[in-house]
């Protein structure tokens, strides 16, 4: 899917931030990652999106990873941020519990990790299912944050 993502919808609220929609992004290159703590491939891509963080955080770029659970113990906010301390991931997350964002961004079929680049007018410009494409992710990022 590229072009206008849709809201996140119907959330169970956020951890990490004070923010409470993308529209409070705006104006920033977003990399949203749909994610759950238990998920093998979602853990291997977060090394990644670190390294991209910490080198373009300061440049405008901001990550929020949209928790969707796929089990039951995956649900509970402080497993959460204790998965969240222990992966070191530091950027916000917004609460999708009963995964409402997940599969109207997705379809029926949704995907552990997706990894989408919305641009500083919040459309999506990169669009990736599972782990890899790293290069192409941060070379997307840094062009976006040139324009």
């Amino acid at each position: 899917m590229l072009g206008n993502p849709l809201p996140l919808t119907d959330l169970d609220g956020w951890l990490q931030t004070d923010i409470t929609s993308l529209d409070a992004l705006q104006g920033q290159v977003v990399i949203v990652q749909f994610w759950t703590f238990g998920c093998g491939n979602c853990k291997r891509t977060i090394p990644h999106l670190q390294d991209i963080y910490a080198e373009h955080a300061d440049a405008g770029l901001e990550i929020v990873g949209v928790h969707s659970p796929e089990f039951n113990f995956e649900k509970d906010p402080e497993a959460i941020l204790e998965a969240a301390g222990e992966l070191r991931v530091t950027w916000p997350i917004a609460l999708d519990t009963r995964k409402h964002s997940f599969f109207s961004w997705q379809g029926s079929r949704g995907y552990w990790p997706r990894t989408y680049v919305l641009d500083r007018d919040g459309l999506i410009r990169f669009d990736h299912i599972g782990e890899g494409l790293y290069d192409e992710l941060e070379q997307t990022v840094e062009a976006l944050l040139a324009e």
